[in-house]
Order: structure tokens, then sequence, then C-alpha cells
């Protein structure tokens, strides 16, 4: 049996990203323990070549990720969160873009399941005889999305909802809208549950209607939550969240004296806003650590790993909330 990386570097006490630059980056690796872990590396018969690794073990030690679209902010501290953990694994990072088109997402799996050993799909929107031909082709984890037979991290919407609501109601509204995201969208429906067991008696739920999840898409949303009368929002994530803002002050409507906003995944932008944007925060970064380790630790006939893992979500208060109008909550 041909050795692992991680077993070279436990031989040799280093982490398995020093090992890896020890092979692929020697000068960065003082000269005491490159030869250390070279020896290490000899001792165990470890080869270093990935195409001849591959040839030998059938691995390619590299990793798929798959995105529904590298321009949205919420990936780029996802895939940072799993090219970390995947470094720390010994493995790389394959990267594709479905760029909004959940039909798409198929064929990048039949592409990318002939270069790698697993795939991580992020928020995925196959649908089920899609994701189950997918799942024939090579190993998968998912992210914001569950599947009774896959591997999958998600952040748990019930915290952050439930505090985003708890936090309107305090304020005084008790209307409460929803601006939503795309109808495949799994993350969607699971924050539209969540909204609904979080509204109290007394509170109402409204529905806005779904938009694209871009800045657009938030500006798209703003005759709704005009026209519908709310003195609060929840949306689907903050790129919308955003674009509505920036929408409605253009058109002169106060935020939050006559609208108070609430977005979902905290991106970087989000605290750049005057004032802040309220917003419930995602573990992004642990998301896609988790992510890795869900790919890489249950396999075929691996029970060991848990199925699915829930990371919590939590509001981080800024400055789009305030009490309603009076002439709101009537």
């Amino acid at each position: 049996m041909v050795a692992t990386l991680r077993e070279v570097a436990a031989r040799a006490q280093v982490s398995v990203a020093t090992a890896s630059r020890a092979f692929q980056r020697p000068d960065m690796v003082g000269a005491a323990t490159r030869t250390r872990i070279l020896e290490a590396a000899q001792e165990l018969g470890y080869v270093a070549n990935s195409t001849a690794r591959a040839l030998v073990t059938g691995r390619r030690d590299v990793v798929g990720v798959v995105v529904p679209d590298l321009l949205n902010p919420f990936y780029p501290a996802v895939l940072k969160g799993a090219r970390a953990r995947a470094r720390e694994r010994g493995v790389q990072l394959l990267l594709a873009d479905a760029e909004e088109e959940p039909e798409g997402e198929l064929p990048l799996v039949r592409t990318l399941a002939q270069q790698v050993d697993g795939i991580v799909l992020c928020s995925s929107r196959m649908d089920e005889a899609s994701l189950r031909e997918a799942a024939g082709l090579t190993r998968l984890a998912l992210v914001n999305r569950t599947d009774p037979g896959l591997p999958g991290v998600l952040a748990d919407p019930e915290p952050g909802v439930g505090a985003a609501v708890r936090h309107l109601a305090e304020l005084g509204h008790t209307r409460i809208g929803y601006v939503g995201g795309p109808e495949a969208s799994r993350s969607d429906a699971d924050r539209r549950r969540a909204i609904a067991l979080a509204c109290r008696a007394g509170m109402e739920q409204v529905d806005l209607g779904r938009f694209p999840p871009t800045a657009e898409g938030g500006a798209q949303a703003a005759e709704a939550v005009l026209g519908s009368g709310v003195g609060a929002v929840l949306v689907y994530n903050d790129v919308m969240a955003l674009g509505l803002v920036d929408h409605l002050r253009t058109r002169g409507v106060d935020v939050p004296g006559a609208l108070s906003v609430i977005g979902w995944d905290d991106i970087e932008f989000a605290g750049m806003l005057a004032p802040g944007l309220t917003t419930v925060r995602v573990p992004r970064a642990e998301i896609g650590e988790a992510a890795i380790d869900a790919l890489l630790d249950r396999g075929a006939d691996d029970a060991v790993a848990p199925l699915h893992r829930l990371l919590p979500t939590e509001l981080v208060l800024r400055g789009t909330t305030a009490p309603p109008a009076p002439s709101q909550n009537v």
C-alpha cells in the first residue's frame, strides 16, 4: 500500500501543509525540516509525483468544488476555508462556476469526475434525478443542501432567523416581509420555514416574492416591498439587501426610519454601508473547512463521519433596523 502525505507528515513530525511544501515549494521549507520529510517519504515509500501516485493508488489528491456564482461574495470565504483545510489534508482544489444555471451543474460534475477524487457541491440547485446521477459518478459532499445518502454541511437558519424576528418584534414590528431568492434554492425554502416558525402569535409574515440573488434582484424587489406596507423585511442575502437599500434611498425612502432591513450572510461589504447592514452571520470559512472534511472522511463504505453537520447562525446588529413608523403595522 502506497503511503499518504499525511503519514509522511506524521513520521516527520510536521504538518501536512509543511510536508506538501517540501515537495511542491522546497524553497519555502528549511533545509533540516526538508531533509527529515524526504527521509520519511523514502522510508514509507511515498510517491510524490501526483500522476505517478494516481497510477499506483487510483487517487489524484484533487477535489472539485462547484459554486453557483463566483461573483456572489458569499463564496470567497467558503472557498478560503475549503482551500485551507485541503492544504492541511494534502489535497488540491479544482474550482468550477455553474453561473446560476442549475442545468449546468451536472455537466460540470461529469467533467470534473474524471479529474478529482470527489466534489463539493455548494448550494446545488440541480434536481433530484441529476443529483443521483452525479452521486454515481464520484464521491459528493453538499453545502447548504441535505440528502439522505450524502454527507453535507449547512448553516442552521433557525438561530439566526429566530433572533432576527425577535429583534424586530422587540422594536415593535408586527408585519415582516420576506424578499426571497431563487425557487430552486433549498436555502430559500429552509429560511421560509424558519421565518414561519419564528413568527409568533400576533406577527404576520408577508411573502414579497422571489428575485435573482443579486444587487439588481434586490432593487427589483423595491416595488413589492413598498407596495406591501410592511415596516421590516428579511432578505435572502446581503447582496440583495444592499441593492434594495440603495434603490430605496435613491427614491428618498429612509432606511431604517421608514423600513427596517435585515440581510443574510454577513459578507464583508455588509459593515461598510452607512449605517451598516443588520444581518444574519453565516460561518462561511467554517462551512468550507467542514465540507472538505465531510468529503474526505466519508467514503462509500465509511459510516464513521457524521452524515450531516449543522453550523449555527447568529444575528449581527448594525444600523438598518429601527422601531416602525407610526403609520406601519396597522
